[in-house]
């Protein structure tokens, strides 16, 4: 089971991180005003299979909402889970 634990923004690392079980996985992004590109989303084979990718990115896509961002999925598992959640593609920066 995942740790009771939030997201945090590693603004120093530019990576969202979430630690479960003693693993960390990651969102790694680059910055550009209120714009965030999400260039990978990791989970350490550890903790596969556990739909665990899905949930990193749902909260991390809740964190930028709650900030008032945008999001440009660079990396591949992002844009596919933001295809197949329409609710979140309020969220992506437009050009």
């Amino acid at each position: 089971m995942a740790d009771v634990t939030t997201v945090v923004d590693a603004v120093d690392r530019s990576r969202f991180e979430w630690v479960i079980d003693g693993h960390v996985a990651v969102v790694t992004y680059r910055r550009d005003g209120q714009t965030l590109w999400l260039d990978h989303a990791g989970v350490p084979a550890a903790l596969g299979g556990r739909g665990l990718g899905s949930q990193l990115v749902e909260r991390v896509l809740h964190i930028v909402r709650q900030r008032g961002e945008r999001v440009v999925p660079v990396c591949s598992f992002i844009a596919a889970y933001i295809a197949r959640h329409p609710e979140h593609t309020d969220l992506l920066a437009r050009d």
